[in-house]
């Protein structure tokens, strides 16, 4: 049995995708049961990561555990006690996904978050992999609603450069981590393979959506009162902010071949990732989020 929590998020419902495919015993954790639209066969069960009880349920008798935990610095005991309770419930082999930069002092709080659920993974006494990914292609989602009415697409981080990674990507390397010894006890940089603006992004998307996708510099005035208004604690909002800063003064302009070594295939681009998902930014889905900026 292997146990995959955040299962309807980015990546958890893509290695769960990935893991039904291959025929697993899978059991997916989400919150609303309800609403999870999971491949055929998957258990799915209810859990929340601030319920300790939940978890602790959801977990036995799992072999094998992919943590997302969730990124804040409200949540830094949280994603600890979920290891834990891996650890406690029998769980044999553990995949924590963390963030590229965790623990570089130049990244600020930020890089802090992760830190507390990669110290509990190594000190588990049961294996471990750590997955640190760049930011994730799909988070030029969050543009889908700018160009759908032709206005530019907001960006943080100006000409920084940065390994963009294709979710699937990250997922197809959780999923190998998952099934082998092979990965235990390391730390893995999972980048795309090249080194990407949000403008050279933008200049993709204009090409495989064959319309003009302009960009629009957002100043950290601007994006804390967005995110102000969003809802999102103080602590929160600095926090992103020292990201967008570290990216914008060229700390994640990294490139690695942790991906091609794990897969044994070279990683996707971005332009690939966008030509799979050019529909997404043409067809407004039935319920949006509307003007989210996300980190990195």
């Amino acid at each position: 049995m292997i146990l995959i929590t955040g299962a309807t998020g980015t990546i958890g419902s893509e290695i769960v995708r990935q893991l039904a495919a291959r025929g697993e015993q899978i059991r997916a954790v989400t919150r609303d049961t309800a609403t999870a639209q999971l491949p055929a066969g998957v258990e799915v069960v209810r859990g929340d990561f601030l319920d300790t009880a939940s978890m602790a349920a959801a977990l036995a008798g799992a072999e094998a555990a992919f943590i997302v935990g969730v990124l804040g610095p409200e949540y830094i005991d949280a994603d600890r006690a979920l290891i834990t309770a891996a650890r406690d419930a029998g769980v044999r082999r553990i995949v924590k996904l963390s963030a590229i930069g965790t623990g570089d002092t130049a990244l600020g709080r930020v890089g802090t978050w992760h830190l507390p659920g990669e110290q509990a993974a190594r000190e588990s006494g049961v294996e471990w992999t750590i997955l640190r990914p760049s930011s994730f292609a799909s988070n030029t989602l969050s543009w889908a609603e700018a160009i759908r009415a032709g206005q530019p697409v907001p960006s943080m981080t100006g000409t920084g450069k940065q390994g963009v990674v294709d979710p699937r990507d990250v997922a197809a390397a959780a999923v190998e981590s998952l099934l082998s010894p092979t990965h235990a006890g390391r730390i893995y940089t999972l980048t795309g393979p090249e080194l990407l603006t949000s403008a050279d992004q933008a200049a993709t998307l204009s090409i495989v959506l064959n319309r003009t996708v302009d960009v629009i510099d957002v100043p950290d005035h601007a994006a804390r009162e967005h995110m102000r208004a969003a809802g999102m604690s103080p602590d929160f909002i600095d926090g992103a902010l020292d990201g967008q800063a570290y990216v914008r003064a060229g700390g994640n302009a990294i490139i690695t071949d942790d991906l091609s070594q794990i897969l044994a295939r070279p990683s996707h681009t971005y332009a690939e990732w966008a030509t799979d998902h050019a529909s997404a930014f043409l067809e407004a889905p039935s319920t949006a989020s509307h003007g989210r900026i996300t980190l990195a």
